[in-house]
């Protein structure tokens, strides 16, 4: 079962249920995934002359929350990060917010992951900056993940860190204690604060709907963790960075209006099975879905676009030099096997491309007769 038929089957009635409280970018993901790799987006023609066949390969819609795209470019992301490892002991922090605060979060995303970022890297430069466990410039890298196995909303982020900072003056690599990172406890309590003063500053009237209770008495749980040289950490967090909540592998079944995936639990990664009816599916996948424009991954201290000097530094500090990226090849190979046969394996000719179709204006999904009919539209 492939999870564009289950939002094209029930995108009527989920919309019915929901109506103008879907965001635009709800709408926009849906309709990404329902069109994506059909007609509707257009694509090329081909024809095998071994077995006098035409071929059609449609366009991919290259949405971020689409479980048929992004895998591409995920591997490429994740070469690109290890080719930037350093010689050390790296550690994986993550970073939450107590379940009490989740609603509020998922209804204000935008400020609420901008504060989870802000947050917790300022929280890892304060400490890493302390002579007591660093002292230097640091540089990681953060990932931000909303969803459990079972798609439940729980925003955290996850930073990749390498266990030292670069002392800029004296021209030296500072190591960590080689059993920790930085202390949890000082960490969560510095995370608490940064958050509870970026939104006192930047939003006070949803700074006001928060009981203060929650900065006073709940903890912000931090974990640290050594991760070796980084390389099995970094192959684990590709997979949340281009791709979506759940893909369609997943998918057991769908019919009668529910929809049973497959999950692994977890501490154990015994595969279990969950049962939801089709529009508490679509619900639990739209939550995951970012705010339009909003950077899920992000780079701080030496490993920022801006502090290309340092970087260069550390590297000849190490006499280290990253491999150069192979992604232009890895594009050349994949536009070379689209015109592969897939029955013969012979190469094919081009013979046209097929334009997509016109859409209809977003704004068009809000009116009510659009969504009843919502179906023939797209």
């Amino acid at each position: 079962m492939d999870i564009s038929d289950i939002f094209r089957e029930n995108t009527s009635h989920y919309l019915n249920n929901y109506g103008e409280k879907i965001p635009l970018n709800h709408i926009k993901t849906i309709n990404a995934i329902i069109n994506c790799r059909t007609s509707a987006l257009g694509g090329e023609v081909y024809f095998c002359e071994q077995c006098k066949a035409y071929h059609y390969s449609y366009h991919s819609c290259k949405n971020r929350h689409c479980p048929k795209c992004g895998s591409d470019d995920s591997e490429k992301w994740l070469n690109r990060q290890i080719e930037k490892l350093l010689p050390a002991q790296y550690f994986m922090v993550t970073f939450t917010i107590p379940a009490e605060l989740r609603f509020i979060c998922r209804s204000n995303q935008k400020l609420f992951y901008t504060a989870l970022f802000n947050a917790s890297s300022n929280a890892l430069k304060t400490l890493l900056n302390d002579p007591k466990f660093a002292g230097g410039s640091a540089g990681y890298v953060g990932i931000l993940h909303t969803w459990t196995r079972q798609l439940q909303y729980h925003p955290h982020i996850h930073f990749i860190v390498p266990g030292g900072a670069f002392d800029s003056e004296r021209n030296c690599w500072n190591k960590t204690n080689s059993k920790f990172l930085v202390p949890v406890k000082a960490l969560s309590i510095i995370f608490r604060a940064k958050i509870r003063d970026f939104l006192k500053v930047k939003s006070p009237e949803i700074y006001k709907l928060i009981p203060q209770s929650i900065w006073y008495n709940k903890e912000f749980i931090t974990n640290s963790q050594s991760v070796g040289k980084g390389e099995k950490a970094l192959k684990y967090l590709s997979n949340y960075v281009y791709r979506t909540a759940i893909t369609n592998n997943r998918i057991v079944h769908s019919e009668n209006g529910m929809v049973t995936f497959k999950y692994k639990e977890s501490g154990s990664n015994k595969i279990k099975y969950q049962t939801v009816n089709t529009i508490e599916f679509m619900r639990r996948f739209l939550q995951h879905v970012l705010p339009t424009g909003f950077q899920k991954v992000r780079y701080y201290g030496f490993l920022s676009s801006a502090s290309k000097v340092t970087w260069q530094q550390i590297c000849k500090y190490f006499d280290f030099k990253p491999a150069k990226s192979t992604s232009s090849n890895e594009v050349s190979f994949n536009k070379r096997k689209a015109s592969i046969c897939p029955d013969c394996k012979s190469g094919m000719i081009h013979c046209k491309t097929l334009f997509r179709k016109q859409r209809a204006p977003p704004d068009i999904f809000f009116n009510s007769r659009s969504i009843k009919n919502y179906q023939q539209i797209v």
